[in-house]
């Protein structure tokens, strides 16, 4: 009989406080897992799907479950009232929204930016999902606590993905529009003065300051940066100098729609 004692598995993969370690593997039945050390072992998890595999009610998760149910009241009824989700299944919506916690942030530590997107924005529907449709008061606002870290998550892995991409304005972009929706949970929640103080908001704008910094520089806006320093300094020679070649770059920008349709 196989040995079921798991220190064979863990052999030379310490566990390391504070740290979140992670590694893919080949399993048995040949596709990839994502594993995560644990202080007493590990957990294993599927790449895509369900994270532990399963198929509640044939759906790949009890998300999808929940949601068709929805789906199909509203579309014979027209409306969504009438169907209400119970304690129970909202346990078992939160329970599974776990699974997918630790896989995004497997994923994460991965640089699986795009499934930590995915897994993410995932957990959010089950917020939204809970919020619209829970029977009790409770299981609406149990996981809410936890939507701007979510959205501050999914909007890293947004902005991580671009920047591979070489998208800098975009990235920032992604980032201020992140910072809007948390901000947005906030006032909704009538806690406009903890925005600011919010480690998620200040995790993305550390992250707005560096990808800021990494932004390639507009010619453009560098020259006028120079004109308005020299005028303020009262150089006057160098601010016409600046100032035609402002003026050289902008005849050149009108003039160049023209010069391609004469070819």
């Amino acid at each position: 009989m196989a040995s079921l004692d798991l220190r064979r598995i863990l052999a030379g993969w310490e566990y390391e406080p504070n740290q979140i370690t992670v590694r893919k593997v080949t399993g048995d039945d040949g596709s990839i897992k994502i594993q995560m050390r644990l202080d007493l072992g590990i957990l294993q998890m599927e790449v895509s799907g369900r994270p532990d595999g399963q198929r509640p009610h044939g759906y790949e998760s009890l998300l999808a479950y929940h949601e068709h149910r929805l789906q199909k009241h509203v579309d014979k009824n027209g409306t969504d009232l009438g169907i209400e989700l119970t304690p129970d299944e909202c346990q078992g919506l939160r329970e599974e929204a776990v699974q997918y916690y630790h896989r995004y942030l497997a994923e994460f530590v991965l640089e699986d930016f795009a499934g930590v997107h995915r897994d993410t924005a995932r957990n959010l529907r089950v917020l939204d999902l809970c919020r619209q449709a829970a029977a009790e008061e409770s299981d609406r606002a149990a996981l809410e606590q936890y939507r701007p870290y979510l959205l501050m998550m999914n909007t890293r892995a947004q902005v991580h993905l671009a920047l591979r991409k070489g998208a800098f304005r975009k990235a920032l972009g992604q980032v201020e529009d992140g910072l809007s929706k948390i901000q947005e949970v906030f006032t909704e929640a009538g806690q406009e003065d903890a925005f600011e103080d919010a480690t998620e908001v200040g995790i993305l704008k550390a992250l707005h300051q560096e990808i800021a910094a990494r932004l390639p520089v507009d010619p453009m806006e560098k020259l006028q940066t120079e004109l308005q320093k020299a005028v303020d300094e009262e150089r006057y020679e160098d601010a016409i100098v600046l100032r035609e070649r402002i003026d050289a770059i902008l005849e050149e920008k009108t003039l160049a729609p023209v010069k391609r349709r004469k070819k």
